[in-house]
């Protein structure tokens, strides 16, 4: 038990080695770069990254539309606000300058008008200035630096007035600085007249250019009103003059015309048939025609003129606020429209947004919930199949159909996965049915055969014991004890097998026993008996259906200990009553085990498995997996610990439900052991007296009383022709039991068996003298030394008590309960 066996240690190595090896190469694909991820992460990702990207493009689409109409917007709202108050500081600088032309063409001419216009020009410019501080970021591009060239200007009128009311600025010098402001005006024109939206710039071009005119108009006719006092257009006016009136025609023919609508079509018709728009052309087209020359111009002309030109601007003017009408409209409506598609496609970006998630999220829980139903399915198969192999262990009867039923799933790709998993797990089932079946059948059948094997020994114990009655020579009688303690070995190992086929053994008592004598039935069944030492403290116990497991049990761990440690090494057995029952400790003195194979022992002593013997047919350890069975059955505590000896030490602890009470008809006497027996190897006969088992497993019905035979007390009464010596040499390798002093007690029944006197039989000559102090650790011989006279002597009296209907007694025994030679096991 304690010698490690290499052979299986080396086996065992090699097994985990090669487990080792072959779990390494099912993780080296893993390993080589491929890497699992969890099916909720896979899922999630399937999940999150399309609505991420979604919920990316739908924001970034938004996010666009969203600026673009804030930008139309914003300059929807500058148009309207910068377009009228540009308008009319344009306006009333044009004529502030033609009047200012006037006034210093003619110093003696009347300035009241020149004033009121300063006047309306102050109110325009006022207007005019708080633009400075509109917020242009959204606005049209340039519109800022425009509005602020204006107002810096304009910041120089009041100077350029004074210098005209002072008479130090001549015409050229306030012509060329009132179209300087006028320009910067007209930048502002050009800034707000471009957009965001292609259509409202369209028509604000076309605002654009149509100021433009009305700038070309106002700048001839601020040249000419200087002019018409002298009567003559000198040849740099002329140049301006036609500039502009070349300009202003090819602005509203070419530029303006074309992109009018219904109604502003209507005005350009009116404004340019009517006769003052004609009488301007036709005055135009005469200072055309001077060709560079001077020109007389008349009073007469001069008033057809002022007619002329006023109303052609007027008309101008009227066309300009339609067309603005017309354009501010168009800017209002496209931005509603922008307003208006920005919130449906982004009520309807966020609804498909939402849809597309929500589809996902079902799509994924779909599937997640599929994977999973197959995953149980798996995890099913994997907790049913080893339940269901259990309950097979156990004997139960299982029904394939009942524990896997068949599934009738879609016909997809889980529903095939599913039907897979469902074939396999009945395939699995049914395997392991087949395979319990078969198990069950090679248990039956090796119960049977061991039964029958039983049956037999049983039948060879008779026979021996019939030719042990017969035969009176030693050297037979020796022969036949060794086959008689080989034969009650063979049968201790038939009940092996039974145990391991899920059997019991056979062997009952029907009374409890005392643990000394349940101590020498198991010392009694091991091959090396003699180097067995039993040493029980108190007089316990043990209870009627405990007595053949617990010598089977003993007998066991006894055999191991004895044969994995080294000859002449005693087994010492101590046995002692504890607070939680009866201690058994089994200790050799052999090479003992590892650790890790003391933890795996004690792992099988509290959970023996239900274990196939055609498995196990190649371990040595089967007779521990026969007192792991048998000690599980009656809740027995074996553990195996490291010995002081360097060997092992088993502690078998007998719970207190399985100790009795001595039994009351049981003499005090009879369950104290001898002083022979006490503290020193105990080498039991062949022929053991122990319990005897009630059962009858050798053949007998168990209830007739066969004679007890003891060697070594059998032959006590034997008539000695002189009393025993003090100290007699042992004739046997059996010690005898103590002589009695003093004549023998006279017997008023049956005559007792005769009793030995040691040397008794022997010549003067060749008796031995007594030893002073033999060595106790002497192992006695086991050959016999008796005579043919002294077993005659046996046989001869046995035979006659049993004639008599007598019981044969031996002292120290048992009478309770006599043993036979079932207590070998």
């Amino acid at each position: 038990m304690s010698g490690s066996n290499r052979d299986g240690r080396r086996g065992r190595n090699s097994a985990r080695a090669g487990r080792r090896r072959k779990g390494a190469t099912d993780e080296q694909p893993w390993a080589a770069g491929e890497r699992r991820l969890p099916l909720r992460t896979v899922l999630l990702v399937l999940l999150l990254v399309p609505s991420v990207a979604l919920v990316a493009l739908w924001g970034l689409a938004t996010y666009e539309l969203g600026n673009e109409y804030r930008v139309q917007a914003a300059q929807h709202d500058l148009k309207t606000t910068v377009g009228p108050r540009n308008a009319a500081l344009f306006n009333a600088l044009q004529r502030e300058r033609r009047l200012t032309q006037e006034a210093l063409a003619a110093p003696e001419a009347s300035r009241t008008a020149l004033i009121r216009q300063r006047t309306a020009t102050d109110r325009a410019l006022r207007g005019f200035e708080p633009l400075t501080s509109a917020d242009t970021s959204d606005g049209q591009q340039g519109l800022a630096a425009a509005i602020s060239r204006t107002v810096r200007v304009t910041d120089r009128l009041a100077q350029e007035r004074r210098a005209v009311d002072a008479g130090t600025s001549d015409e050229e010098r306030a012509f060329a600085y009132y179209t300087e402001v006028i320009a910067a005006g007209t930048e502002v024109f050009a800034a707000i007249s471009r957009g965001a939206n292609g259509e409202v710039t369209g028509l604000s071009q076309v605002l654009f250019d149509l100021n433009g005119a009305v700038d070309m108009i106002n700048r001839e006719d601020a040249v000419l009103a200087r002019s018409w006092p002298s009567g003559r257009l000198s040849d740099e006016d002329y140049d301006l003059v036609t500039d502009a009136v070349g300009t202003h025609e090819y602005l509203l023919k070419s530029r303006v015309a074309p992109n009018l609508n219904t109604e502003e079509s209507r005005l350009y018709t009116a404004m340019t048939k009517s006769g003052e728009w004609r009488t301007r052309v036709e005055l135009e087209e005469r200072l055309q025609a001077s060709d560079g020359e001077g020109v007389a111009l008349s009073p007469a002309r001069a008033k057809e003129w002022r007619a002329a030109a006023d109303a052609s601007i007027a008309r101008l003017e009227e066309l300009i606020g339609v067309h603005s009408e017309v354009s501010n409209a168009a800017g209002a409506v496209a931005v509603r429209e922008l307003k208006l598609y920005l919130y449906s496609v982004a009520a309807l970006g966020l609804i498909a947004v939402v849809l597309v998630v929500l589809m996902t999220w079902r799509l994924t829980t779909v599937l997640r919930r599929r994977v999973l139903a197959v995953h149980g399915q798996a995890q099913d198969l994997e907790q049913r199949l080893p339940q269901v192999v259990t309950r097979l262990e156990q004997g139960e009867d299982v029904d394939v159909d009942a524990e896997v039923p068949e599934l009738s799933p879609a016909s997809d790709e889980f529903g095939e996965l599913s039907r897979a998993l469902n074939l396999a797990s009945r395939t699995a089932v049914h395997t392991a049915v087949r395979q319990a079946e078969q198990h069950r059948g090679f248990e039956r059948l090796l119960q049977r055969i061991a039964r029958r094997t039983q049956l037999l020994i049983g039948l060879q114990l008779k026979k021996l014991d019939e030719l042990e009655r017969r035969h009176e020579d030693p050297q037979l009688l020796e022969g036949l004890f060794d086959l008689d303690h080989l034969t009650a070995r063979l049968r201790r190992y038939e009940e092996n097998l039974v145990i391991l086929a899920g059997g019991q053994p056979r062997r009952r008592w029907r009374k409890p026993v005392p643990l000394l004598d349940v101590l020498r039935a198991a010392q009694g069944e091991v091959q090396d008996y003699r180097r067995v030492e039993i040493d029980v403290e108190g007089r316990p116990w043990i209870s009627e259906r405990a007595v053949g497991p617990l010598i089977h049990i003993l007998a066991e761990l006894m055999e191991n200990a004895t044969a994995f440690s080294k000859p002449p090494a005693p087994v010492e057995i101590k046995a002692a009553p504890v607070s939680r029952g009866v201690a058994v400790e089994i200790e050799d003195r052999g090479l003992g085990m590892e650790a890790e194979q003391y933890e795996a022992v004690n792992a099988l002593m509290q959970a023996p498995p239900q274990m196939d013997v055609m498995t196990r047919a190649d371990d040595v350890r089967l007779g521990l997996y026969v007192v792991a069975r048998l000690s599980a059955g009656l809740g027995l505590q074996v553990e195996l610990r490291p010995s002081a000896f360097g060997g092992t030490r088993v502690i078998v602890l007998v719970p207190q439900d399985l100790v009795a009470e001595r039994p009351r008809s049981v003499p005090d006497a009879a369950d104290r052991p001898s002083p022979e027996d006490a503290g020193t190897p105990f080498p039991p006969p062949r022929r053991h007296a122990g319990p005897r088992p009630a059962d009858g497993s050798d053949g007998s019905d168990g209830s007739a009383d066969l004679p007890v035979r003891s060697r070594g007390q059998a032959m006590a009464d034997v008539t000695a022709p002189s009393p025993a010596p003090a100290s007699p040499v042992p004739a046997s390798p059996v010690p005898a039991s103590p002589v009695p002093a003093g004549p023998p007690v006279p017997q008023t029944g049956p005559a007792p068996l005769p009793r030995r006197t040691r040397q008794a039989s022997l010549v003067a000559e060749l008796r031995a003298p007594a030893p002073q102090d033999p060595p106790a650790s002497q192992a006695p011989s086991s050959a016999p030394a008796r005579s043919g006279a002294t077993i005659g002597a046996f046989q001869r009296q046995s035979r006659k008590n049993r004639a008599a209907g007598a019981r044969p007694s031996a002292p120290g025994t048992d009478q309770s309960e006599p043993p036979t030679r079932e207590d070998r096991g």
